[in-house]
């Protein structure tokens, strides 16, 4: 479980890095569309929800007893290093 633990933080890590280890570079900057809009008006609706009584009530229920053991062992994990490219100047 640890184990798994640990390598999902560890993706999320290289996921992380692969995102702002990049250069980019915009060559054309764009520009927004023209639109026209018209105003609109939202319909008129009557929602009637159920009614909902709770209460609360003790009931007696099995539940189980787990004792876990746990041991330090010795893994292989990965070590990456990334180069980040520099920035160029536009």
């Amino acid at each position: 479980m640890a184990l798994r633990r640990f390598f999902e933080l560890l993706m999320v890590g290289f996921l992380a890095v692969g995102l702002t280890g990049c250069d980019v570079d915009v060559e054309d900057q764009g520009e927004l569309p023209e639109v026209e809009v018209e105003e609109g008006e939202a319909p008129d609706v009557d929602v009637h929800g159920p009614d909902v009584d709770v209460q609360e009530e003790k009931e007696t229920v099995t539940v189980p007893d787990v004792d876990v053991d746990t041991e330090e062992k010795e893994v292989t994990v990965p070590d990456v290093d990334i180069d980040v490219p520099e920035e160029n100047e536009n």
